[in-house]
């Protein structure tokens, strides 16, 4: 196993972020869509922003136990769900609006030819847009895994559900028309939205696997065209009776929901096997120790050592044990990349940095990984 060759003195590397006058922005926007839904009905949006948040919460968590392994950076995790609660809504709104002034019947109310197919084609391009933004510059070595493209597209698809619920729950005409409106969107369905996108991540995984665009443009297609047919028969279904609202989501919904969770889970797993696998070929490179990859293969260890280190060095000392544990990591996705035949010339050079980035990193966390080599790790 070859890793490329570095110079004596570790290079710092660059972060991938997402810039702040953006999320500014992005949050400015979505505050006030929420002023405008206030200023229809304060009591309702009340209402609807406690329990859409308090149901958010739970789905957020899901997705944040999910990106254990390597976890995203906050800024743009933070990002995608303003994209989702801000831009994606506002194109949706506009573009909802066309298709009915082109395609609607003229009534008081969407027609369902709006509802069951102009919406799904709208909001699931609109929440897209993310997606394919981090194909883009060097937010795309973000995009490692399957959980990774899960955990964008689940994000972003939480926070438009987040600022979707809360104008519905707000829109019912009374305190217990509104509760039912929850009811059905929150307790049912709190992961419609993300489940719905989360074919699109799947297509954009498999899209990054591929060396043609027409290749890469098909596999995108397709995990578009499984977002708007899941998002459509939820919809349609929901217009044409509670009965076929019912059938269609248990013999629909939750089964593909069910496989949704079981790839997650599987990609998860993968991710240990990714980084254990790839250790051996870090220490005879020189880049680990054994006493380091006897710690860095165990989300248990991992936390252990995090802690080990700042009851000796403080908050310094554990953030820079988190840092080299993040760019050990980063490291192993490329090695497997590139093991599994899919290095060229951007993946090479990507490398090159990596292994900058794991010097870089063990230089800064030297003294404290001395300390954790003195001693067994304990799992917690």
């Amino acid at each position: 196993m070859l890793y490329a060759i570095v110079p004596p003195f570790p290079q710092p590397v660059r972060k991938v972020g997402a810039p702040l006058a953006a999320i500014i922005a992005l949050g400015t926007l979505a505050g006030l869509i929420l002023v405008l839904v206030t200023a229809a009905d304060p009591g309702g949006t009340v209402v609807g922003f406690t329990l859409s948040t308090v149901a958010m919460a739970f789905v957020l968590l899901c997705y944040l136990w999910l990106d254990r392994w390597e976890p995203e950076p906050p800024r743009l995790l933070i990002m995608a769900f303003l994209w989702g609660s801000s831009a994606a809504v506002l194109l949706s709104l506009l573009f909802s609006a066309l298709f009915e002034e082109v395609f609607g019947t003229g009534g008081d109310k969407p027609s369902f030819l709006t509802v069951a197919v102009g919406a799904p084609l709208i909001e699931e391009a609109a929440k897209g847009l993310f997606l394919v933004l981090m194909m883009t510059g060097r937010r795309r070595r973000e995009l490692n895994t399957l959980t990774d493209c899960l955990v964008y597209a689940g994000l972003t698809a939480l926070g438009f559900a987040w600022l979707e619920n809360i104008f519905y729950i707000a829109s019912a005409e009374t305190l217990p028309s509104s509760l039912a409106v929850a009811a059905m969107r929150l307790l049912i369905a709190p992961f419609a939205h993300p489940l719905f996108t989360s074919m699109l991540g799947i297509g954009v995984y498999y899209a990054l696997k591929q060396r043609t665009g027409a290749a890469k443009f098909g596999c995108l297609l397709l995990g578009y065209l499984g977002a708007v047919l899941m998002h459509g028969l939820w919809n349609g279904s929901a217009l044409l009776s509670f009965t076929t609202y019912l059938g269609v989501y248990v013999a629909w919904m939750m089964p593909v929901f069910a496989l949704v969770v079981v790839l997650a889970v599987a990609s998860r797993r993968r991710e240990q096997h990714i980084i254990a696998g790839k250790l051996p070929g870090m220490i005879a490179a020189g880049l680990l120790t054994p006493a380091d990859a006897a710690w860095v293969h165990s989300l248990q260890t991992r936390k252990a050592a995090v802690q080990f280190a700042g009851q000796f060095g403080g908050r310094p000392a554990a953030s820079a044990v988190k840092r080299f544990i993040t760019q050990v990591v980063k490291l192993a996705y490329v090695r497997d990349r590139i093991d599994r035949g899919f290095g060229d010339e951007r993946v090479f050079a990507l490398q090159n940095e990596e292994v900058h980035g794991v010097l870089a990193a063990r230089a800064a966390a030297g003294p404290a990984l001395h300390q954790l080599s003195a001693y067994r790790i304990p799992a917690i």
